[in-house]
């Protein structure tokens, strides 16, 4: 049986610990920077030898991953000819890489023992400041916990995620590129700020930052109000980010048509949860 310490850094970030004074300025710590722009990074969370061991569980079920390479919105949408030709969901980027399905990843998987951890989400949505009625694990069987892949020339346009907080973990880098760029904060649940969201697409936005994530740090983001997007990467070696998904809404999981794009199949969950969601934006 996989035990915590075999993959993270408990000595530097004791979330089996709650009670402790390090884990009270750990969650000090995450909460002023996601207050501050929706992002922070735990970098070493995974500590060298667990990330061996995750890459080579990646490396076993990466033929598995959907590879999609299409066109796609910042919403991962169809095309509204009712709107001018300049606005943002009219405009379609190349996007191309995999997604390794939930359904790869069992109980016996080392990337589940973390998001399955008794202490793991309790950590999570306390460093998000969210009460336990408004955050639960997605409830999506192909989504809850999955890696993305991205291979040479490979990238991931602008997006906004469905899930309202994303938390990464950078395996594996690829050689050169991959860099990770985001608009924090930039709609809310009442407002999509279209006008923002252009001036992130037509480039050159002040409020773009970049994070160059090294294998083993842990990310939490508000990806769902934060634009942002993968630069492609260089280099024969595949990138590796592993995704644990969570949601305000209890029981909700993907949409149909993005997890067909996204996984290359929909299970009747998907069909049974469809328009299950907390807000009324855009996917």
């Amino acid at each position: 049986m996989v035990q915590l310490s075999d993959l993270v850094d408990l000595g530097r970030y004791p979330i089996d610990r709650p009670g402790c004074e390090a884990y009270a300025r750990l969650i000090a710590d995450l909460q002023r920077d996601l207050g501050a722009d929706g992002c922070a990074v735990l970098p070493g969370f995974v500590h060298q030898h667990g990330i061996a061991r995750l890459a080579a569980e990646a490396d076993a079920v990466a033929e598995n991953g959907h590879k999609s390479f299409s066109r796609t919105n910042a919403y991962f949408s169809k095309d509204d000819t009712a709107l001018p030709q300049s606005h943002p969901v009219r405009q379609f980027y190349d996007r191309s890489n995999a997604f390794i399905p939930a359904d790869n990843f069992g109980a016996d998987s080392l990337l589940r023992a973390i998001y399955e951890f008794s202490g793991f989400m309790p950590f999570i949505r306390t460093a998000l400041g969210e009460p336990e009625d408004r955050f639960f694990r997605y409830d999506d069987p192909l989504a809850d916990v999955i890696i993305n892949i991205v291979e040479e020339g490979q990238g991931f346009p602008w997006h906004f995620d469905t899930n309202n907080y994303t938390v990464t973990l950078a395996i594996q880098n690829g050689e050169a590129g991959g860099d990770f760029e985001y608009a924090p904060m930039l709609r809310t649940p009442a407002d999509e700020n279209y006008d923002g969201v252009a001036r992130v697409l037509a480039g050159g936005s002040p409020l773009v930052r970049k994070l160059v994530l090294q294998p083993g740090d842990l990310q939490i983001f508000r990806g769902r109000y934060s634009l942002h997007r993968v630069a492609p990467v260089a280099g024969p070696r595949r990138r590796y980010v592993g995704i644990f998904s969570f949601a305000e809404k209890e029981g909700m999981c993907g949409g149909v048509e993005r997890t067909e794009q996204l996984y290359g199949r929909v299970l009747p969950r998907h069909y049974e949860r469809e328009g299950l969601r907390a807000d009324a934006l855009r996917d």
